[in-house]
């Protein structure tokens, strides 16, 4: 881990503390241990597997499309770059570490880096995609009642939409303009070069030139197999939902009554992509207030900080230490061996 990203986890660590101090204070936190009692097993466990599934399910299309560029890949390999990324996505602001750190370490175990960088890329436009679709369709469908959970952080849903929504047409641009990632590519080695970061090196400008034209070839793959990249959205979506069905897990496991699914996966959503873009790592104590604003009509009582304490702490803060876990292994476990890619 380099120093950028020990003082994201130090901040990461700060807002945690802060986040904690918060819900504390003001609560009657006998009341919200009483009403977490209440949780039925069985919907903790589901709850629990919802939550590594949301995960692994990352890990599981950047395989898919890693053996659709001919390369021989274990799944198990796959979760691990999911988890790392999870880890380093939660401990940097906006989640801008979680990319770099996976193409790392596919490259040092064999995959092209122009490759990866496709796949990486496939992987969150489609999800950036997803995530600004069903936004939108909130937004159409169910405004009036979101506008009365979000109240006060209504506007944030905007943001989140807005950011997500110009995010996913820069990356949509990158993916399918050529000359666009050269530039950005051989752009970038000027600047590095500029700043006496980088040497001159004709050798290695010429490695990054064809580096571009690989990852063109690469995109030109998957346009020309669009039925991979229909999988990857149909699985892409019920990823998505997963981690919002989770939220309904914790209510029904609460033994409460009276509102449908797609009610309690709308409000989870709408936090979602209110915080999804905001530069804090891990979204840390803003996602924790507007549960508590989206969700005060929903949990009554104690009830509110007792599903929020229990559905963050699972959707976020359990799966944060088990991928910091796989990353340690990653970063001082064994070098792994490369894997073979098969002629195209």
């Amino acid at each position: 881990m380099n120093r950028k990203n020990l003082i994201s986890a130090g901040v990461l660590l700060l807002l945690v503390a802060l986040t904690i101090s918060a819900i504390f204070k003001g609560n009657d936190m006998e009341a919200v241990f009483q009403a977490m009692r209440t949780l039925h097993p069985a919907y903790l466990f589901a709850a629990i597997a919802t939550a590594f599934f949301f995960v692994s399910a990352e890990g599981f299309m950047i395989c898919y499309l890693l053996r659709a560029l001919r390369y021989k890949t274990k799944v198990s390999t796959c979760v691990k770059y999911s988890f790392v990324g999870f880890f380093y996505s939660g401990i940097t602001p906006s989640a801008t570490g979680g990319q770099p750190m996976q193409l790392y370490y596919m490259q040092k175990e064999g995959h092209k880096i122009s490759d990866s960088s496709v796949v990486l890329m496939t992987v969150a436009v489609i999800y950036k995609l997803v995530l600004v679709v069903m936004g939108l369709l909130i937004l159409i469908l169910y405004h009036e009642p979101l506008a009365g959970y979000l109240k006060q952080y209504l506007y944030l849903y905007y943001l989140g939409l807005f950011l997500n929504t110009f995010l996913v047409v820069v990356l949509l641009f990158i993916m399918i303009s050529p000359k666009c990632f050269k530039g950005i590519v051989i752009g970038g080695e000027k600047l590095l070069k500029k700043f006496k970061i980088l040497k001159s090196s004709r050798e290695r400008t010429e490695r990054l030139i064809d580096m571009a034209d690989q990852y063109h070839e690469a995109v030109l793959f998957f346009l020309k197999n669009k039925s991979k990249i229909v999988a990857v959205v149909l699985f892409t979506v019920i990823q998505r939902c997963s981690v919002f069905f989770l939220t309904y897990l914790i209510y029904k496991g609460m033994g409460l009554e009276g509102l449908s699914a797609l009610t309690v996966m709308n409000l989870q959503a709408s936090v979602y992509i209110a915080v999804d873009m905001l530069p804090l790592p891990g979204a840390q104590g803003i996602t924790e207030l507007m549960y508590k604003t989206a969700f005060a009509q929903i949990f009554p009582g104690a009830f509110l900080t007792a599903s929020m304490c229990v559905t963050r702490g699972l959707n976020f803060y359990m799966v944060l230490i088990a991928s910091a876990a796989i990353a340690a292994l990653c970063h001082f476990g064994p070098k792994a061996s490369g894997n073979a890619v098969l002629d195209r």
